[in-house]
Formats: C-alpha cells, sequence, structure tokens
C-alpha cells in the first residue's frame, strides 16, 4: 500500500456460531452499510465462488495509515519521532476517532431476524487485507428478555513499512433492540507499527498448541527408511520365489488337453493363488467402468501427491480458495494420466470401443462430484444461504471439464492405446476359466467389508471423539 491508499473492508457472512457450515450473506440481516458506494478494485477467484466466499463492500472508508497528509519538514515543528521520513517529507499515522457511518431503522421484520440472530450466537466475519476478522452480532441479558446489538467496531490494525500484518476487531457499545428505534452504528480505526514480518502474519491463526511440540525428524526418518527396508526385502524375497513359477507357466504350450495337464503337473505344489494363476488376468465383465476407475485412481492418487507438496512448500492458507483452485489446477493437468493407464488397461484386455472409455474416464470423477454439489447447491439456494454456487460459477467448471479436461484425456488414451497396444501379461490365461468353489458364509463381500473396515473405523472414531473433546 501507500499512504493514504485505499483499504477494503469485506463483509463475508453471517451465521450461527455452532454451525459454522451454515452461513448466508451479511447483509441478508438489516444491516445498513457505509456511505461510500464506490470501490477501487474487486475480484474473485473460482476457489472463492466454489466455497461460498460473498465478499460485499462494508461501505467503511479507511486508508493505510490513515488519510493522506504530509508536510515538509522544514515547515514543521513535529519531531520525525511521530511520523515517517520519505523524500524530505513527514507523513503522519493518522488514526480514525469514533466516527458513525449509518443508522439502522428495526421494522417489524427486521426485529425478528435479528432477534433470532442473536438468540442463536450468529457470528459474522470480515476480510481486511485478506485477513479474516470475526465479531458477534448481539447478546441477550440475564433475564432472557432484552436483545443488543453492538454498533462500535474498533479496528487495531497492524503494519510494517507499508504492508498490513494483522487487524484485530473490538465490539463495544451495546445497543437495545427495539420496533421502530433507530440505531447508529460507528466505528474507528487505531494504526500500529509491527515488527512482525509480513511473511509470517498468517502464524497467529495458526493452532499454538499444535506447533509448539517439537518434531522428532530424526525418529520419523528412522522409521520411514525401515519401512523402505522392510518393503524391498519382502518384495525381493517374492520376486525370487515366483520368478521360477512365472518361467514354468510361459513354457506351457498345450493347454487343450487339461487332463493331461493336470496330470502331468505336481500338484502338491499349486496352492493358493497358483491355482488361478491362469485366470487372474481374465477380461473384466465390466471392463469399460473398470478401466475408468483405474485412470481415475491413478489421476487422483498424483494430485493429491502434488497439492500435499506444494501447501508444504507454499502458503496456500493465506489465500482465500486458493487450496481449491490449486486442486482444480492439478486435476485438469493430470487427465493424460487417467487417459493413459485406463486406455491401456482397457486395450491390453482386448477392449474395442476406447472412444466411450475415454469419455467415461473424462467424465467419471467430475460427474459424480457435481452431482453431489448439485444437490447440495439446491438445498443451498432453497434456504438462501451463502454456500450456493453461482450460475456463471457452475459455467466455468463446465468449460474446463469440456475444453480443458476432455482433450488432455483425449491426449492420454491414445498415447496409452499406441504404447500398451499388446498384452504384457507374466503369465498366460487359461481357455477354460477354473470353477471357482463356493465360499464359506464369512467370506461373503459384506463380511469382509465390515470386518475390514471396522477396525480402522474404530481407530480414527475414538481419535476424533477426543479431539473434538478435548
Amino acid at each position: 500500500y501507500k499512504d493514504g491508499e485505499e483499504v477494503i473492508l469485506w463483509m463475508n457472512t453471517v451465521g450461527p456460531y455452532h454451525n459454522r457450515q451454515e452461513t448466508y450473506e451479511y447483509f441478508s440481516l438489516p444491516f445498513c452499510r457505509g456511505k461510500k458506494s464506490t470501490i477501487g478494485h474487486y475480484h474473485e477467484t473460482l476457489g472463492e465462488a466454489l466455497q461460498g466466499t460473498e465478499l460485499q463492500f462494508s461501505g467503511l472508508d479507511i486508508s493505510f495509515k490513515g488519510p493522506a497528509s504530509s508536510s515538509s519538514i522544514e515547515d514543521s515543528a513535529i519531531t520525525p519521532d511521530c511520523g515517517l521520513i520519505r523524500n524530505d517529507l513527514l507523513y503522519f499515522v493518522v488514526n480514525v476517532e469514533k466516527t458513525k457511518f449509518c443508522d439502522m431503522s428495526v421494522e417489524e421484520d427486521g426485529f425478528n431476524m435479528l432477534t433470532y440472530a442473536i438468540k442463536n450466537h450468529y457470528w459474522y466475519q470480515m476480510y481486511l487485507d485478506d485477513l479474516p476478522i470475526w465479531g458477534i452480532v448481539g447478546s441477550v441479558d440475564d433475564s432472557g428478555i432484552g436483545y443488543y446489538m453492538w454498533t462500535h467496531k474498533k479496528l487495531d490494525i497492524g503494519y510494517s513499512g507499508n504492508q498490513i500484518i494483522y487487524v484485530n476487531l473490538t465490539s463495544d457499545i451495546k445497543s437495545k433492540l427495539d420496533k421502530g428505534v433507530k440505531i447508529p452504528f460507528t466505528y474507528e480505526v487505531k494504526w500500529h507499527q509491527s515488527n512482525t514480518k509480513f511473511a509470517d502474519r498468517f502464524d497467529k491463526y495458526l493452532d499454538p498448541k499444535f506447533f509448539q511440540h517439537k518434531i522428532h525428524w530424526f525418529s520419523i526418518f528412522n522409521s520411514f527408511m525401515m519401512v523402505i527396508f522392510l518393503v524391498g526385502l519382502v518384495s525381493m524375497i517374492l520376486m525370487r520365489t515366483l520368478r521360477k513359477d512365472y518361467a514354468r507357466y510361459n513354457k506351457e504350450e498345450d493347454l487343450d488337453d487339461m487332463f493331461l495337464y493336470y496330470q502331468e503337473r505336481d500338484l502338491g505344489d499349486e496352492y493358493g493363488w497358483k491355482q488361478v494363476h491362469g485366470d487372474v488376468f481374465r477380461p473384466v465383465s465390466s471392463l469399460m467402468f473398470f478401466s475408468a476407475m483405474i485412470g481415475c485412481g491413478y489421476q487422483l492418487i498424483l494430485v493429491a501427491f502434488c497439492v500435499i507438496i506444494v501447501a508444504m512448500v507454499g502458503d496456500l492458507y493465506t489465500e482465500r480458495g486458493s487450496l481449491l483452485s490449486t486442486t482444480i489446477f492439478f486435476y485438469a493437468v493430470m487427465s493424460p494420466i487417467n487417459g493413459y493407464f485406463g486406455g491401456s488397461i482397457y486395450v491390453r484386455q482386448g477392449g474395442k470401443d476406447w472412444i466411450k472409455q475415454m469419455l467415461l474416464a473424462a467424465t467419471l470423477f467430475p460427474f459424480c462430484v457435481c452431482g453431489i454439489a448439485f444437490m447440495i447447491n439446491f438445498v443451498a439456494i432453497y434456504y438462501h444461504a451463502s454456500r450456493a454456487i453461482p450460475f456463471l460459477t457452475m459455467v466455468a467448471v463446465a468449460c474446463i471439464c469440456i475444453f480443458v479436461i476432455l482433450p488432455l484425456t483425449l491426449i492420454g488414451t491414445v498415447l496409452g492405446r499406441n504404447v500398451s497396444s499388446g498384452s504384457h501379461y507374466p503369465c498366460r490365461v487359461n481357455v477354460v476359466p477354473r470353477p471357482i468353489p463356493d465360499k464359506k458364509w464369512y467370506m461373503e463381500p459384506g463380511i469382509i467389508i465390515f470386518l475390514g473396515g471396522i477396525l480402522p473405523f474404530g481407530s480414527i472414531f475414538i481419535e476424533m471423539y477426543v479431539s473434538y473433546a478435548e
């Protein structure tokens, strides 16, 4: 910022404190705006729109370090300690004293809305220079009958050089809420010099209790290397054990005479998965859906890995919606990975209609996400919540899917078909499928899913319960 430059205070959302997901536009309550109606700049990213960020200008006139004012050092009797010397001029930090910016007339409908908001502990969120600020709408007296609103906003803004470091909001002056009254709203701004670096200004929003614990890097590295060593050792043992079996299976030439085939083989060596080695790579019944799922899995794993790396290196939490925008960007860029792996598996298993497979792979995950988002968005529109996604934002997402994700998936599918056109399986596929014996009742998919998931679910549930209880 330059001295005297406009600093915009954005009003975002309002909603109950005990349900952070239920948010509405700030001016859905009958709040009044400031007198200033024009602003110098406004922008909204795709991530902000998808997250339901509803930035609206507050109308408060705030300038960096106060209104622009300066005087020559020779003509001023003020010492340099009172201001900032730039180009032989002495600039003063001017605070905004208590100033009324609007009057709110309380009608019957507005009275009912405000009393409901105060009774349910509504709070609001604001942004100043991308720094979030929170405030409470009002409070109830001890009798539970009188409702009061906080009508004065005191902003303490810290700066370092030409950058804003922190901002604190203090709500003051309670005014009783009654029908037909006119309530004045005031604000004041205090500027404070700060020694905090601009890169560290978001540290105050992080959990200090969590980050005060020291990380034992040596233990983590030791455990990581031990896991890598054990995985490599087990993999080496398995590959040496199975290499002979692969070689023996590939040398089998006459599979038509199944009787002689099983008579000549030593059946004592065949157990477990070896009994169905000739059916492992048999084409699945829903090949198109299977290959599309495999391609989406590869794509999502790489997207998650890239987003985690970028979040570790950069500061995605410092900008609204940056994490979601980064995820969408990486998902679109990784679309050729989806097409490559899905298309290669589809061709290797004998698929012919690769265009339909490519379309399914490109639209499977976006269709599922957009379908769920559409239902949630319908509910949000019905309740006039700020989480409702605007129509133009939905058009932008559709354009990304059609003009970016679809062509890149097509490129990956073509590469996958050409590179992996032939089957390279480690063993042959039997002409006649091996009969599968009947399973025990405890080997049914439903039982296996339940028993396999109950242990991790229990451990995660206990950890989450303890975390929220604390």
